[in-house]
C-alpha cells in the first residue's frame, strides 16, 4: 500500500491518447491526474485520468498502472463508476457545469476529455484576496451572484440524479468574466438511490456534511451543507470546523454571528441553516436555496460596491470584529 505522500508519475509530455496529445499535467487529486491536451483538430482540452492514488502505482516511464492482486476487484469496481459518470456527466448541457466531450478507455484504465476554459478556482481566488488582505474577502452581490448560477449548475446535476458530494472552492472554477463552473464530480459515484459504495471518496474536512462521514442517507442536503461551507469559506476565508469535531465542541456559531456585521441578516441565515448537523434542518433542495439567494434588492445592504459583479475585482472596508475572528481561527 502507498503511503499518503507518494504520487505517481504522470503521463510523459507529447504522448498521444486516443487521438488527443497531452500537453502537459494540470492537476492531481486522490482519484485522479488532470492534463491540458489537444484534440485533433488542435482545440484545447482538459483530461482527466482515473487513477485512485491509495490502491493504484505508476514509476516514471510507465503508462498502464500497477494494481495490486488484492485491490484489482476494487479498482475496478472505481473505474466502472468513473466511466458511469462520465457517461452521465456527458448527458448534461449547462453553462456552469464542466462539458464532458467524451470519455474513453485505455492503459488499463478511463479517460475523460473535457472543455478548458481559462480562469482560476474560487479557491485560488480566496487565497489571493487572503495574501492581499482584502477585506471583505468577497462582497454579498459578488457571493450572490456566483453561488445563484453555482445553484443553478447543482440542480441541474440533481435533476440527473447525480449527487456532487465534494462541493468545496477548489471545485468551482471561475471563467475570466467571473462566472463560475462546477468541476470535478470525482466524489459523484451515487446516484439518489444507489446502494452505498465499497469505494470511499477522500471527502475534504469542513465541508463534508456528518451523514458522509457517519454512512447516513444522502441526498440533496448533503451537498447543500457543502453549499454552505463554501459560502462560510468565502466570507471568513476559512473552511468551518469539521463536522466530526462539532458533535463534541461546535464553534461555527462564533463564526457565523460575526459575519452579521459584514452580510445581511438573510444571507448569514442560509449559511446557518446549511451548515445545520442535522440534516433536516438544512432546505432540502436547492430550489429553496435558490429561493434564498436571490440577488439583492434595491437598497439593500451589502457590503461593498454593488456595481461590479466580478469576483476578481470587488473590494470592501475591513470590519474589525470579523479581522480579528478570521485571525484567531487561522
Amino acid at each position: 500500500m502507498k503511503t499518503a505522500v507518494e504520487q505517481n508519475a504522470a503521463l510523459p509530455d507529447g504522448l498521444e491518447l486516443g487521438g488527443y496529445r497531452i500537453v502537459k499535467k494540470i492537476a492531481v487529486g486522490g482519484f485522479s491526474i488532470v492534463y491540458l491536451a489537444n484534440d485533433p483538430e488542435g482545440r484545447t482540452v482538459a483530461i482527466k485520468e482515473y487513477l485512485p492514488a491509495a490502491i493504484a502505482r505508476r514509476a516514471s516511464g510507465q503508462v498502464a498502472p500497477t494494481v495490486d492482486v488484492a485491490n484489482l476487484e476494487l479498482y475496478r469496481l472505481g473505474m466502472k463508476y468513473f466511466f458511469d459518470e462520465g457517461r452521465a456527466l456527458a448527458a448534461i448541457v449547462h453553462p456552469n457545469v464542466v462539458r464532458v466531450l467524451n470519455f474513453f478507455r485505455a492503459h488499463d484504465t478511463v479517460y475523460m476529455v473535457m472543455g478548458y476554459e481559462q480562469g482560476h478556482s474560487l479557491q485560488e481566488h480566496i487565497t489571493r484576496r487572503r495574501q492581499m488582505q482584502k477585506r471583505p474577502l468577497m462582497s454579498e452581490r459578488t457571493i450572490r451572484f456566483v453561488f445563484l448560477q453555482v445553484l443553478d449548475a447543482l440542480r441541474e446535476v440533481h435533476t440527473h440524479r447525480l449527487l456532487h458530494l465534494d462541493l468545496k472552492p477548489a471545485n468551482i472554477y471561475l471563467r475570466d468574466d467571473g462566472t463560475p463552473i462546477l468541476l470535478d464530480f470525482g466524489a459523484a459515484r451515487r446516484t439518489l438511490h444507489a446502494d452505498q459504495s465499497q469505494l470511499h471518496p477522500m471527502y475534504t474536512p469542513g465541508f463534508a456534511a456528518p451523514e458522509l462521514h457517519a454512512r447516513g442517507d444522502l441526498g440533496p442536503w448533503t451537498d447543500i451543507y457543502g453549499i454552505g461551507a463554501t459560502m462560510y469559506c468565502c466570507m471568513l476565508g476559512v473552511p468551518p470546523q469539521a463536522a466530526g469535531e462539532r458533535d463534541r465542541d461546535d464553534t461555527i456559531g462564533a463564526g457565523i454571528d460575526a459575519l452579521e456585521a459584514v452580510y445581511s441578516a438573510e444571507l448569514v441565515g442560509l449559511v446557518r441553516r446549511s451548515l445545520s448537523l442535522d440534516p433536516l434542518a438544512r432546505p432540502q433542495s436547492i430550489f429553496a436555496l435558490q429561493k434564498l439567494i436571490r440577488p439583492v434588492a434595491d437598497g439593500q445592504r451589502v457590503s461593498n460596491d454593488p456595481s461590479n459583479p466580478n469576483p476578481s475585482t470587488n473590494t470592501g472596508s475591513p470590519p474589525s470584529l470579523l479581522s480579528r475572528l478570521r485571525r484567531a481561527l487561522r
